[in-house]
């Protein structure tokens, strides 16, 4: 099947659409700041560095959470581009942000069987971890906590 049939089957079938479109051009976007821009300058667009969300959420904030990772999973895999865990936590907490779900990204890092430093992004929503796992075994490097609009 053709590029454009799977994506109209993909919105076509998608109950999640808006969601879905949204997930795909912010995920370019975030990728694109990655690559071409300097990180001192975006850093800051990524929330309130060195806090944190509260650590309870009430039942809606959760069922969008799962919605939310669920569609940036979908979307992310089949980009074009290289979509890894800080595009998907960007995208993640942009989507949270909207609904007006606060979130925190955590960045991490910690070294690898190698001896080489490895880092991760993830995100958690109240006791849920929306993207990236619950970052086990990484120590946190820094947080950016959701600026809600």
């Amino acid at each position: 099947m053709s590029v454009i049939g799977r994506g109209i089957r993909f919105l076509r079938f998608n109950r999640h659409r808006r969601m879905s479109i949204k997930a795909f051009l912010y995920s370019a976007e975030f990728r694109f700041k990655i690559l071409f821009i300097d990180p001192k300058k975006i850093y800051k667009e990524w929330g309130i560095e060195g806090e944190e969300s509260p650590e309870d959420a009430d039942i809606s904030a959760y069922r969008l959470c799962r919605n939310v990772a669920l569609v940036v999973e979908h979307v992310c895999n089949r980009t074009r581009w290289e979509s890894k865990c800080l595009v998907r936590a960007l995208t993640a907490q942009r989507l949270l942000a909207e609904k007006g779900v606060e979130s925190t990204m955590y960045l991490g890092c910690k070294l690898d069987e190698h001896g080489k430093m490895v880092a991760h992004a993830w995100v958690r929503c109240g006791k849920v971890y929306v993207t990236g796992g619950n970052g086990e075994g990484y120590a946190i490097v820094d947080r950016f906590r959701s600026r809600i609009a």
